[in-house]
């Protein structure tokens, strides 16, 4: 039996009580959010919550107890519907105001889950060859990030939404993708939010479709990856993880600091300061603590 095998099978197998399954739903709302957080990926998140790689690995075998698979994992997907809904249309005010401080929460989460994350890399062997895959898997995206420019517009229409969910999707299949960003280069972020909110179906139906199709033609090629380079996929992840992390100070929240920034936050340095450090503290601690919370139950 595979890696991919084991975590298949225990995955369903998760006390299905009541804090179990909200803990899974508050995960769903965190992706779902980072899935249309600009700087940040729902791939990310799902990684550091440890529903990455059963996921995948439901898609890919999705035949495969589906029942039980479908019953994990429905608090997730709700979850996340719910984050990218309510990101949507209460979120993005505050987060266009305060943008720093609410990305520096995030990274609070990446910084308290990386030691339990580079144990997972590792649990099959570290060889040379991962650690050179991590640095370069970092370098390429921090790279891509930081010296991403600012793209024409895209007059949006059905193609254009299709090729908007397919890229979403591919920022929850590769952790360290932020789609949102693509998103802002081509002027269709602020459109993206605005029909979500409205729930309009004309954008909602082809950005749904052209996620599917783009999750389910991928997924099995991620799922065959890890059975065979287990090691490897997950430091390359692990690279992508930190490189986008990194590059998203530059590009957020070093900004935010400088007087144009302070200005239209309406914050004096010194409490601009205060309040990104506090989120990242709140992010570290709160990352700890939900660990230390599913380590009593079964997840």
């Amino acid at each position: 039996m595979t890696q991919s095998d084991h975590i298949l099978k225990d995955a369903p197998n998760a006390a299905n009580n009541p804090l179990n399954w909200i803990i899974r739903f508050v995960k769903g709302i965190l992706v779902g959010i980072g899935a249309i957080l600009p700087g940040l990926s729902g791939g990310v998140l799902s990684v550091i919550f440890g529903i990455y790689q059963p996921l995948i690995n439901f898609l890919s075998n999705i035949r495969k107890n589906f029942l039980a698979n479908l019953s994990y994992f429905l608090p997730i997907l709700i979850g996340a519907g719910a984050g990218v809904l309510l990101f949507s249309i209460a979120v993005e005010a505050a987060f266009g105001i305060y943008a720093a401080q609410f990305v520096c929460l995030f990274i609070g989460f990446v910084i308290g889950t990386f030691p339990s994350l580079y144990k997972q890399a590792g649990k099959e062997g570290r060889a040379a060859s991962d650690m050179i895959i991590l640095v370069v898997s970092t370098l390429f995206i921090f790279v891509l990030m930081f010296f991403g420019k600012d793209l024409p517009d895209v007059e949006p229409n059905f193609i254009v939404w299709l090729l908007s969910g397919a890229l979403v999707a591919l920022g929850m299949l590769v952790p360290g993708m932020s789609p949102s960003n693509f998103l802002i280069y081509f002027g269709l972020y602020d459109k993206m939010a605005a029909n979500i909110a409205d729930l309009n179906v004309a954008m909602l139906i082809p950005f749904i479709l052209g996620a599917l199709v783009c999750i389910f033609a991928l997924s099995k090629l991620i799922h065959w990856l890890f059975d065979k380079f287990y090691s490897k996929m997950f430091h390359m992840i692990l690279g992508l993880v930190i490189g986008s992390s990194l590059a998203i100070f530059p590009s957020t929240v070093f900004p935010a600091y400088t007087q144009a920034g302070l200005a239209a936050s309406g914050l004096s340095f010194e409490l601009a300061l205060i309040f990104g450090i506090a989120m990242l503290l709140i992010g570290i601690i709160a990352s700890y603590l939900f660990s230390k919370l599913e380590e009593k139950v079964d997840r």
